[in-house]
């Protein structure tokens, strides 16, 4: 029986993060349900392996059925992807440094060995981790969630981390940030694989964005506030978003928050590792991406609204943090209702 053109492979393991698997696959059997509606015949085989196969338990308690993976590959692997969890990334703590885990490390070795005979590698959340290990990340660019950027770039110093990106493509290597990053990533390559037609309806059956831009950031203020974990930052929050067009210097935060200018920028960064100027330039973008997504205003009315001084000024910030003109961004938008 003849193979469909492109095999798409998930290594679990013990502590696999379910969603980071189950996202993707469904992107990949949905285009396959379209490219059936049309008339042309399904591309996508996807299959779950694992080392030993069997049932294997997933961090959230669900259990899948895994093939063993082969010791050597008879055939090309067009795509392989590796999730992230538990199983594979121990983050460091106070008392205790990052550790590699078995799984981890078996997997690096079986990819080394599998890695010319698979055309595109992949990663979502903290299994950029087990390619790390596999070297297949050694100088490139890659991401992971991003509560762990910072100990990829410490433990793996030949990768360029980008922290920001949602996923990051760099030839034939893929990594996604956290969890529903990977669904993005693999809308990404089912555009790059079958076309733009194709993928805007994977996503309007999926009811998600058709592809938000792979260097789209990670941030948002919601992160930041959970990061931050103290009411303050939440209520100060609260208050710019409520006067965008207000002047939001820093010094008039730092008299909203009752501090001195020079403890406030402290206590804000420390809280959040940002700058306060830059958060309120986030949440204006958050704020003007919400109205662009209505399709109710012109992105000059749009830049008014949120305190932007113009609309180029507008445009600058979405390029510098989501890769993406307003216009693009709307474009994107109009496309996935169509």
């Amino acid at each position: 029986m003849a193979h469909p053109a492109h095999q798409v492979w998930f290594l679990v393991f013990d502590q696999f993060q379910l969603l980071d698997v189950s996202g993707p696959l469904q992107v990949f059997a949905t285009a396959n349900d379209e490219l059936r509606l049309v008339g042309r015949p399904a591309v996508y085989e996807t299959a779950v392996y694992g080392l030993e196969g069997g049932a294997t338990c997933s961090s959230s308690g669900v259990e899948v059925l895994a093939r063993p993976l082969p010791k050597r590959l008879a055939r090309t692997v067009q795509t392989l992807v590796v999730p992230g969890g538990p199983g594979v990334f121990r983050p460091a703590t106070p008392s205790c440094k990052a550790a590699d885990t078995p799984a981890a490390a078996a997997l690096a070795r079986w990819i080394q060995r599998a890695s010319p005979r698979i055309e595109r590698l992949a990663s979502v959340c903290t299994g950029a981790f087990v390619l790390a290990h596999a070297g297949v990340l050694d100088g490139a660019g890659a991401v992971t969630h991003w509560a762990a950027c910072e100990q990829l770039s410490s433990r793996f110093p030949a990768i360029a981390v980008q922290p920001d990106a949602i996923y990051f493509r760099q030839g034939r290597v893929w990594t996604s940030a956290g969890v529903t990053a990977g669904i993005d990533m693999a809308l990404g390559m089912v555009e790059a694989d079958l076309g733009r037609d194709i993928v805007m309806a994977v996503a309007k059956k999926l009811v998600v964005f058709y592809k938000r831009p792979g260097g789209q950031s990670q941030f948002s203020s919601a992160l930041l506030e959970q990061t931050a974990g103290d009411e303050r930052i939440t209520r100060l929050h609260a208050w710019i978003a409520e006067h965008l067009r207000s002047d939001l210097s820093v010094a008039r935060m730092a008299d909203q928050m009752g501090m001195t200018l020079r403890t406030f920028a402290r206590f804000y960064t420390a809280h959040t590792g940002t700058t306060p100027a830059h958060a309120v330039e986030r949440i204006r973008l958050e704020k003007a991406c919400r109205l662009i997504e209505a399709h109710r205003h012109s992105n000059k009315a749009v830049a008014v609204q949120c305190g932007f001084n113009s609309e180029e000024v507008m445009r600058r910030a979405f390029m510098r943090h989501l890769n993406v003109s307003p216009k693009g961004y709307r474009e994107r938008f109009a496309a996935a209702d169509a």
